[in-house]
């Protein structure tokens, strides 16, 4: 029996750079929510008849850093692993719990890291 899809809210301010990241993961069969900064992002996390399995955010957002961005997400939605994408990853402090990955990443390394975190 196939597992249910799970629903991955992207969040990216750069609009080439999000529809290639939505585009490799609705190819891996993901369902994906597209929010552009940090705002439109709580808008989906606000909302508690969305499902929504794994948030994956730039860090530098432009009304919001991604840091403070999830640090509000874990209060709405405890449990939601999150995923920050950054070309400074390696600088960022990630904070206990959450995950990284480094722009540029291949289109095999995100769906790996994203299928880590899901368990998939």
């Amino acid at each position: 029996m196939p597992h249910p899809t799970s629903t991955i809210l992207v969040v990216e301010d750069d609009s080439i750079v999000r529809m290639l990241i939505v585009d490799v993961l609705e190819e891996l069969d993901y369902t994906v929510l597209e929010a552009a900064d940090g705002g439109e992002a709580l808008t989906f996390l606000q909302d508690e008849t969305q499902v929504i399995d794994l948030m994956m955010t730039d860090k530098g957002l432009p009304d919001m850093d991604g840091i403070d961005l999830a640090k509000q997400a874990a209060v709405l939605r405890s449990t939601l692993p999150i995923l920050f994408a950054s070309g400074y990853a390696e600088n960022i402090d990630v904070p206990a719990g959450m995950h990284s990955i480094g722009k540029p990443f291949s289109i095999d390394q995100l769906r790996d890291k994203v299928n880590g975190i899901l368990g998939k």
